[in-house]
């Protein structure tokens, strides 16, 4: 699935939102700084082996994340998001590869279930949330010396959490800043043979805006 695949998942899905609901929809659009811990891999290539990654979240692609919600009430809310999340290796040659990284995304499509605390007359609102998807990573990994992985694959599922808060422009128009970790599992297949393996996790902190219909 390309990257225009990807976000055409992600705009029928919010569309399915809009159409089907009688409450408050929020469309979420965020950027922000995103980092990754060291993680094992397991390849053909090295191994395994553990490797440092980089998030270089102002690079091109740049990190971003848009989301859509459905608010029932004051109180719960759920939708679907598409993360735009990004790994680099530190250092590819020192585990055997030219090219070892996730950078036109990681891709992260979720299903969410969000909690917040609306208070009248507040224009802060806290929230949290959940969620649970698949990765569909832009895989572009290549050993030295062999053959180049460049495209997307499904890879494996993710889990993500938030904790954030809102602040009300006016009626329709919010900003807010939140937290964002994930967890996800994946199994890309090498063009090279055999399958790379890991386990990913990432942090960011976000800034966004928000507009309810």
């Amino acid at each position: 699935m390309g990257r225009s695949g990807v976000w055409g998942l992600a705009a029928a899905m919010a569309l399915g939102l809009a159409t089907a609901a009688s409450a408050e929809i929020e469309i979420s659009l965020y950027s922000g700084r995103q980092a990754a811990p060291p993680s094992n891999i397991d390849s053909p290539v090295s191994g395994s082996d553990r490797v440092s990654w980089e998030g270089r979240s102002t690079e091109a692609p740049p990190y971003y994340g848009l989301r859509a919600t459905w608010w029932q009430n004051e109180r719960w809310g759920w939708g679907v998001e598409v993360n735009h999340a990004k790994v680099y290796a530190d250092e590819p040659a020192d585990y055997g590869y030219e090219r070892l990284e996730f950078t036109d995304g990681l891709n992260f499509v979720t299903a969410n279930l969000f909690r917040r605390w609306q208070q009248p007359g507040q224009r802060v609102t806290p929230y949290v949330g959940a969620g649970f998807g698949v990765s569909i990573p832009h895989v572009d990994v290549q050993p030295i010396g062999g053959a180049h992985t460049f495209g997307y694959q499904i890879t494996g599922p993710v889990v993500q959490w938030v904790a954030g808060a809102s602040y009300a422009l006016d009626d329709r128009w919010s900003v807010f800043g939140e937290y964002k970790g994930t967890w996800s599992r994946h199994e890309a297949d090498l063009d090279s043979g055999g399958s790379l393996k890991t386990e990913l996790q990432t942090n960011a902190l976000n800034i966004g805006i928000s507009r309810k219909f």
